[in-house]
């Protein structure tokens, strides 16, 4: 059974770093594209970052060069290192897994997380 579980989200001013984290239990992060997705209230959930089996990324233009998705193999984790936060990234985030290449569209990934809520003060 595939458990994704997020933490790492909590409260900063803009300009702020936060670094997420999301701990995977029951497949292999080796062998998955995984993703973090970001949902505002009242918006819809758009993707953030991916990384795919063989680590190659995608990024949305709105967090280029302020955010970066990692993988660690060997404790089946995977990260987002979140720099120069705004207040517009405020959302829950969650983590996405999927056995098939993907990129940032939610419809691709078939294992979710429950979230971990970032808020960013201005």
């Amino acid at each position: 059974q595939v458990r994704l579980v997020e933490s790492g989200g909590g409260s900063v001013q803009a300009g702020g770093s936060l670094k997420l984290s999301c701990a995977g239990s029951g497949y292999s992060i080796v062998n998955y594209c995984m993703g973090w997705f970001r949902q505002a209230p009242g918006k819809e959930r758009e993707g953030v970052a991916s990384i795919a089996s063989d680590g190659i990324t995608i990024y949305a233009d709105s967090v280029k060069g302020r955010f970066t998705i990692a993988k660690d193999n060997t404790k089946n984790t995977l990260y987002l290192q979140m720099n120069s936060l705004k207040p517009e990234d405020t959302g829950m985030f969650y983590c996405a897994a999927t056995q098939w290449l993907a990129g940032l569209e939610a419809g691709q990934y078939n294992y979710w997380g429950q979230g971990t809520q970032v808020t960013v003060s201005s």
